[in-house]
């Protein structure tokens, strides 16, 4: 039986478009858009359902950016992870979704999310009450009367890590994108969202045997997001102590952010996440440029896209 959420989004045919496996990517973002557009068309040749774009204040505007791939591809999912909605008002967020909708065939997938108060606050924002911003930014996109020929609304997705937000994303929404996350963190997400939802986290990876050069690249992407107090919290509710958070994190926390080994044990670990309950899971490699991350996904393609 199809499952239908109250906004019109049959959650199975959302499911299937998106794949088991999508690309989470801040690099294609510095690339020209020519140069992005044959990357992501690569990418959809290797078997990915979904590529997944975050946002910045140094960033191409999330929207505008998932234009121009979805532009670059046949039948590839593209994703935002996520659009920060202090960066622009509900009305402006829930028309630009549709509108991408409306011209690719369903192929936009709005994923919203909350930012950093570091974040918001160089923007002029107050940060407090996060949830309470989000409650209220959902209700204004829901009042939002769009006059498009519009066939089915984008696809509403949450960056949600503890159960606050992660009951928001179940009742208001048609999912969530936990980032920064374990399987474990996955298993318990599955819990709070129930079975109907989609649930897709990010996975970071980096194909290398070296232990030290897996936790210095590790290291390097775990420093800043523990600097996040969302991100740190967000760690210590999982059980980890203060001295794991320390200086980057220490190598058991790297270890359980960052998979990294032979392509087998990476894909292991995004396994583990569809085995926690995971539908989908985006594989971010850690690497320079888009050009290197690519070569990882290609690496990765035969074991993680089989179908």
């Amino acid at each position: 039986m199809q499952q239908e959420r109250p906004s019109g989004v049959d959650l199975a045919q959302l499911r299937q478009r998106m794949g088991r496996v999508g690309v989470w990517s801040s690099r294609l973002s510095q690339e020209s858009a020519s140069a992005a557009g044959a990357l992501v068309s690569e990418i959809e040749d290797l078997g990915y359902g979904t590529v997944w774009v975050g946002e910045t204040p140094a960033s191409k505007e999330a929207l505008v950016h998932a234009g121009l791939l979805l532009n670059a591809t046949r039948d590839l999912m593209v994703a935002t992870g996520i659009v920060n909605i202090w960066g622009r008002d509900a009305t402006a967020a829930s028309n630009g979704a549709n509108a991408l909708a409306e011209a690719y065939g369903g192929r936009f997938v709005l994923g919203l999310g909350v930012s950093h108060a570091p974040l918001v606050s160089s923007r002029g924002h107050d940060y407090r009450k996060p949830l309470s911003a989000m409650r209220d930014y959902l209700d204004a996109m829901d009042a939002v009367q769009y006059e498009g020929p519009l066939s089915a609304p984008a696809p509403r997705m949450l960056a949600a890590l503890r159960q606050g937000m992660l009951e928001l994303a179940a009742e208001r929404t048609d999912g969530a994108h936990p980032y920064f996350v374990t399987p474990e963190h996955t298993a318990k997400a599955r819990t709070i969202l129930g079975p109907e939802p989609v649930l897709a986290p990010e996975q970071t990876v980096v194909l290398t045997t070296d232990p030290e050069r897996a936790r210095a690249v590790g290291r390097a992407f775990t420093t800043g997001y523990l600097a996040m107090p969302n991100y740190y919290q967000h760690m210590r509710a999982l059980g980890w102590e203060e001295r794991d958070l320390a200086d980057g994190g220490s190598d058991a926390l790297v270890d359980a952010i960052v998979a990294w080994g032979e392509p087998e044990q990476v894909a292991e670990r995004i396994r583990a996440h569809h085995d926690a309950g995971a539908d989908h899971v985006c594989v971010q490699p850690l690497a320079g440029n888009a050009a290197d991350q690519l070569a990882q996904l290609r690496a990765l393609a035969p074991l993680l896209n089989q179908g």
